[in-house]
């Protein structure tokens, strides 16, 4: 979504609703693609005291797999979008993250939204907090229960162990 905020940023026009759903189907994370039913885009642009803000809540449906035992993930996400709106940085020393820089007066919602998206997905996806993972020998997954597998000695420890099965 495109919006030409000319008026805004004139003052003539005081606000600018947004309320959209943005197809995210070709965003990649990783070696799939998670959000298969788009973003909604629910906020507004507004101008006060001769500045304009964009603000909106962005929510979508992650489906994705745990990084530790590969068990589907279904999650609700989101997160609050708050920028202001410049035609160029007054102050270069000014922290970048906090505006949107504009060119014509056109402002590409979709774009910063895309990249707010991609920033907000955390590094790794795992379906509990205190997920266990597969067994590197078996492959079966430990949050169903212990495998069984005897877990193998570091040969430096050895001697130890030995010297443990003695006394018993």
């Amino acid at each position: 979504m495109k919006l030409d905020i000319t008026n805004l940023l004139n003052g003539i026009e005081k606000s600018i609703s947004v309320d959209y759903t943005l197809n995210l189907d070709d965003l990649s994370y990783g070696t799939y693609y998670p959000i298969k039913d788009g973003a909604k885009v629910c906020g507004k642009v507004y101008g006060k005291a001769n500045v304009v803000y964009l603000e909106a809540e962005v929510s979508f449906k992650f489906s994705g797999f745990c990084d530790r035992c590969a068990e589907d993930v279904n999650r609700d996400m989101g997160f609050s979008l708050n920028k202001i709106v410049v035609s160029e940085l007054a102050n270069e020393d000014d922290d970048k993250e906090d505006y949107i820089i504009v060119q014509d007066a056109v402002l590409d919602i979709d774009e910063i939204v895309r990249e707010e998206v991609q920033l907000f997905l955390p590094s790794k996806i795992l379906c509990r907090e205190d997920c266990k993972g597969l067994c590197f020998k078996c492959g079966k997954n430990l949050n169903l229960g212990d495998c069984g597998c005897k877990k193998e000695v570091d040969p430096r420890m050895a001697a130890l162990l030995e010297l443990l099965d003695d006394e018993e």
